[in-house]
């Protein structure tokens, strides 16, 4: 006998974040499917429109406010016992009007960093309320940072200048940092020391140091997780392996991002978006392809190639969670 295929809904879903980055959560009514559980605001996507035009329609009518600024996000698809959902999941960082419950619904502005998990991995609301199951992953990837600094030191004599430059941007704020050092000048013993004193400085200051796979596998243990190489994470696949911690994947073009896909990546770091030193004689993506390959990753992005502080924004409006910059300035 077959099996009635479950119905597809497309969903915008809104991660409405107010200055002090308090997340609002709704409570589903009565009368709806898993009344009582916590979700994001949104609904579903009708004919003809955009992500962003239907989320700003329904966070009108469920919450009687007009969405200013919205930032693409991930697109993840979740599959619940009667139906799978695409969530289109949009931050939301400006609004006009006070949220307010349109259909009767509660809401609540809670800390992120409050949200726990029970022992079934199911996330539990500040005030003891469960989360509707397709709220985990944004959770953990709204923890991401949005900076990501890219070594490039280059040999031994230049070690103490990137560790002063690395210490200032630790004191003002920055969290993730990657050791990438493929044209290192000195020996393997001083490309070791270099990694281990980037390292050191990172855990002092409480920021994760994931290690290039272009480095000794024997290295990886020691960092807070990998960034893979497009070509090295193709061959981790076939071996069916994932290293240890968090996990990032250089990608450039889409079955790059596929491979992230299959070993459950944290993250993508996609490029090079911009036209870059690093890569003169490669053609730039250019931030349309950008938006159409990270819609496809499932997780966040990080833009590289060109990317600064600067271009932080227009990244955001293209879909990507941050930036990531070998040379230009983050903090």
């Amino acid at each position: 006998m077959n099996t009635p295929a479950k119905p597809y809904v497309r969903v915008a879903a809104g991660l409405i974040l107010d200055t002090r980055g308090r997340l609002l959560l709704g409570q589903r009514p009565d009368g709806k499917a898993w009344p009582g559980w916590w979700e994001f605001p949104g609904g579903k996507i009708e004919a003809g429109e955009t992500v962003e035009q239907a989320l700003v329609r329904e966070l009108d009518e469920e919450l009687g406010i007009q969405a200013t600024r919205v930032y693409p996000w991930v697109v993840h698809v979740h599959e619940y016992p009667k139906s799978i959902v695409e969530l289109a999941f949009c931050q939301v960082t400006a609004w006009q009007g006070e949220p307010h419950g349109r259909e009767n619904q509660a809401l609540d502005w809670v800390d992120p960093w409050d949200i726990r998990l029970d022992e079934s991995e199911h996330p539990i609301a500040p005030g003891g309320g469960s989360l509707l199951p397709a709220a985990t992953p944004p959770l953990r990837w709204l923890r991401l940072p949005t900076h990501y600094r890219v070594s490039h030191i280059g040999d031994p004599g230049r070690l103490d200048a990137w560790l002063a430059q690395l210490r200032q941007e630790l004191m003002l704020g920055l969290r993730l940092v990657q050791f990438r050092e493929p044209d290192w000048a000195g020996d393997a013993a001083s490309l070791r020391q270099a990694f281990l004193d980037t390292l050191a400085l990172c855990r002092q200051h409480g920021a994760r140091c994931l290690i290039n796979s272009c480095h000794p596998p024997a290295w990886w243990p020691q960092a807070d997780g990998v960034q893979l190489r497009a070509a090295d994470a193709a061959r981790i696949l076939a071996q069916d392996t994932r290293p240890p911690g968090w996990l990032g994947v250089s990608a450039h073009h889409p079955q790059d991002i596929d491979c992230a896909r299959q070993l459950q990546a944290d993250f993508v770091v996609l490029g090079h978006a911009q036209p870059t030193a690093s890569h003169p004689d490669r053609p730039a993506l250019g931030w349309d392809q950008f938006r159409r390959l990270a819609a496809t990753a499932g997780r966040p992005v990080f833009a590289i190639g060109g990317q600064s502080l600067d271009t932080l924004d227009i990244a955001r409006r293209h879909g990507a969670h941050g930036v990531a910059a070998i040379r230009g300035a983050l903090v």
